[in-house]
């Protein structure tokens, strides 16, 4: 029961702190203001709107009865009830009243106006909406009925718009300076975050000063270092790689000149294959150390890259066909590696390829399938480790140093998607790329 309660508040409540915030101040305003409107329509409006109303209908009976005593001057009643009471009156002879308008129910002074009429057994229509400053009132008498012009205010109280504005002035004024103060509170927030996030896609983070209160300058400042160490260490990494390959180059063009004094052809291709190998290794090792690049951001069509890669490729099992338009915000070489990565993977083991794209929401989903031997679902996730190889199944194909899927993933993380693998329709693997618009 509680966690269900829990579960619906979460799922009502606002995402964003801004909003968490605002809610939190602006809601007690609100109820403060609603009770308050409540007590003074209760205690005030609605008690004295009754009570003008008592007044006003009395009135017309007294008018009534003065008017049938045959002793008055009907003239001089009708002079003194407007001079005095400020009522517009005239008799019309000989007429009937008109059919009664559609109650508003949801008016407090019609409700009033005929609930006192009703009491005072009179036969009545009115009406309340044609005249800004009158109410039109008709009450039958004998062969015609009385048309009496009332000043509205005779019904309504002119202080209800006054209090409406002086309650509703402060709580906006107070609603106001929340929302300057909480969105001073949430700018640091907001920049901590699209900092993390943007140093999370490899992008290069400008300036970064942590601001607002204590605690999130102290978290500002520890993400700051934190920046700074990975990004030393990254940078130690791809130099090591990249010292290593380049000095390991330099033997094996060596060994390769060396090759061509050995007689024996046999030896010497088995050595030159191998030394190719090697040199292949020393390539993906590189790429790897590359793969964390900092290459600009630009705005380029997905659909014209890919088919641009398979055109490449040259191969009529490679299949991709889309005139869609899907402009991604992203790191163009990194894309174009990523995919090539993949492609020659399934290249390696299977003989056809079909290549999809299509969107979904607030992603790009690209898929790629072989119909290869596959892989294990047991090694999915293994297999994006660096340096990771499988014994079975398709690397028993052709050799490999285990960089490529790991290369892959790692560029699609840097710009904030994910991938995963899983069975393909052609029976070999299937991968699957999200990356968010």
């Amino acid at each position: 029961m509680f966690s269900g309660l829990s579960k619906l508040i979460k799922n009502i409540l606002p995402k964003q702190l801004f909003y968490r915030g605002l809610l939190i101040v602006a809601l007690p305003i609100i109820i403060l203001q609603i009770t308050i409107t409540v007590v003074f329509l209760d205690s005030l409006w609605i008690k004295t709107s009754k009570g003008m109303t008592r007044s006003l209908v009395s009135e017309i009976k007294t008018f009534i009865d003065a008017y049938e005593n045959d002793e008055t001057d009907k003239d001089f009643v009708i002079i003194l009830f407007k001079n005095h009471l400020n009522f517009n009156i005239k008799y019309e002879k000989n007429k009937l009243l008109p059919p009664k308008l559609n109650e508003r129910w949801y008016s407090p002074v019609d409700r009033s106006l005929r609930r006192e009429l009703k009491s005072k057994n009179l036969d009545y229509w009115f009406d309340t909406t044609s005249y800004k400053q009158l109410i039109d009132l008709k009450i039958k008498y004998r062969d015609g009925f009385f048309q009496f012009f009332i000043p509205r205010e005779r019904l309504t109280i002119t202080s209800v718009r006054l209090f409406a504005l002086w309650i509703t002035l402060p709580a906006l004024l107070m609603i106001s300076i929340a929302i300057i103060f909480l969105k001073n509170q949430t700018r640091p927030i907001i920049k901590l975050a699209k900092a993390s996030e943007k140093f999370g896609r490899g992008e290069e983070i400008e300036k970064f000063r942590p601001s607002g209160a204590l605690e999130i300058r102290k978290a500002g400042f520890e993400f700051d270092r934190m920046r700074k160490r990975i990004q030393r260490h990254l940078n130690q990494r791809s130099e090591m790689l990249s010292g290593i390959s380049h000095d390991l180059r330099t033997p094996l063009t060596r060994m390769k000149l060396q090759l061509s004094f050995i007689k024996d052809n046999e030896i010497s291709k088995k050595l030159s294959s191998d030394i190719d190998e090697m040199e292949k290794m020393l390539g993906e090792y590189l790429q790897f150390a590359r793969s964390g690049a900092k290459d600009k951001t630009e705005t380029f069509d997905l659909v014209i890259l890919l088919k641009g890669i398979v055109k490449k490729y040259n191969n009529k099992n490679i299949i991709f066909d889309s005139n869609k338009k899907i402009y991604f915000d992203g790191r163009k070489n990194l894309i174009e590696r990523c995919i090539n990565n993949l492609i020659n993977n399934s290249e390696k083991y299977g003989k056809k390829i079909i290549i999809k794209v299509e969107t979904f929401k607030s992603n790009i989903i690209i898929f790629i399938e072989d119909d290869g031997p596959g892989i294990n679902e047991k090694e999915f996730e293994n297999v994006f480790k660096p340096f990771y190889k499988i014994d079975k199944g398709r690397t028993e194909v052709k050799s490999s140093v285990g960089l490529g899927l790991s290369i892959a993933s790692d560029i699609i993380r840097s710009h904030g998607g994910e991938i995963s693998l899983g069975k393909s329709t052609l029976g070999g693997l299937k991968v699957k790329i999200f990356l968010p618009f």
